[in-house]
């Protein structure tokens, strides 16, 4: 018998392991019917299997090596490319009808980014998005999506689209996955960590980023910062994780850019993870029909950073709105002196435009 080494072959075009089959019967002088024989096997089969219409098994693939002296796994390998090829082509022909879907996501965005690599075929900006959802098909994204448990702040005048905000969300989960450790979620240590992240709000950003993170992962609860995309108005997100059990995800850009609505926001998103555990909540652009939770939320944060009581003691005050007193109370319960004068503005017992040197710029490095 010649080498076996000389079977050895590559596929040019989509070709089954059966026209290898056949050509080496016809080498040895072997009709269909007498391999048919030689297996105890129905003729219809062996043409089945030489015709690509039936696979080559195991058990096939060792009857041949009895027969015709090549290694039952060379009959393997090439089964397993020919079903590989097939299956390639199926998914070219799906990447391609679904090349309209890339108009619902900001793939030129994702791709500037890094967080898909660049393509410049569409079919290929298809594969690597539906990779980074981590789905088959824009159906199961689209199904994906809806049903996240969510809950967002976002500014009330910039329109969201429900395609970059799923591209940002998911941009948070693939980052929370990359923290060293997140412990399961527990609500006592979450608070007791909050009351340890409030006194970070008097340190710059390069050194409370981290201790922020840290706290929270202890406490079960991810954090990660995202700059947000255009036209999303989001400057903070909370859910909770489906691929861990009893672990949260907050997720914060730096949208506002000064310390006061950063502060604000992690703390009305963790105002959502203590007080609405795992509800589920659908995106939408007002957060319609869920005002009750947002106030709940706000009103958390509110309370976290200066206690109800301190507040009304502070603005009973003759001077409260001179710089001087704001400074000095800010002090006084450890908070930064930006929280105070955002407050003030928010209850409008200060002008918007009034002591804003006191909020300490925040952006990306």
């Amino acid at each position: 018998m010649t080498d076996t080494l000389q079977y050895e072959f590559q596929f040019a075009y989509i070709s089954p392991p059966g026209d290898t089959l056949q050509e080496t019967l016809e080498a040895l002088g072997i009709p269909q019917s007498e391999l048919a024989r030689r297996m105890n096997r129905p003729v219809k089969t062996i043409n089945e299997i030489i015709r690509g219409k039936m696979p080559i098994t195991a058990e096939t693939a060792l009857q041949l090596e009895q027969i015709v002296c090549i290694p039952a796994s060379f009959w393997l390998r090439g089964e397993q490319f020919y079903q590989e090829l097939l299956a390639n082509l199926a998914e070219d022909q799906h990447l391609q009808s679904w090349v309209a879907w890339l108009d619902e996501i900001p793939i030129e965005e994702m791709m500037h980014r890094g967080w898909v690599p660049s393509r410049t075929d569409p079919s290929q900006q298809v594969f690597e998005a539906l990779k980074f959802f981590g789905v088959t098909c824009p159906d199961v994204w689209q199904t994906t999506i809806e049903c996240q448990m969510v809950r967002y702040r976002q500014s009330a005048t910039l329109q969201s689209h429900l395609g970059t905000v799923s591209a940002w969300l998911r941009q948070g989960e693939l980052e929370s996955q990359a923290i060293d450790y997140v412990a399961p979620y527990n609500a006592e240590a979450f608070r007791d960590a909050l009351s340890s992240i409030r006194a970070l709000t008097m340190q710059p950003i390069s050194t409370f980023q981290q201790d922020l993170v840290s706290l929270c992962a202890n406490a079960g609860v991810a954090v990660v910062f995202v700059p947000a995309l255009p036209n999303t108005g989001i400057c903070g997100a909370t859910q909770w994780l489906a691929s861990t059990e009893g672990k949260a995800l907050i997720e914060l850009t730096l949208s506002y850019q000064t310390d006061d609505q950063f502060w604000l926001t992690f703390f009305h998103e963790a105002g959502h993870i203590l007080l609405h555990g795992d509800q589920e909540v659908f995106l939408e652009i007002e957060a319609k029909g869920r005002e009750k939770e947002e106030y709940e939320a706000d009103t958390f944060a509110s309370d976290m950073l200066i206690h109800h009581h301190q507040w009304q003691q502070f603005i009973t005050q003759d001077f409260y709105h001179a710089q001087a007193s704001i400074e000095e109370f800010a002090h006084k319960v450890g908070i930064a002196p930006g929280i105070v004068v955002a407050r003030l503005q928010h209850e409008n017992l200060l002008p918007c435009d009034q002591y804003n040197h006191l909020k300490r710029p925040l952006q990306w490095a």
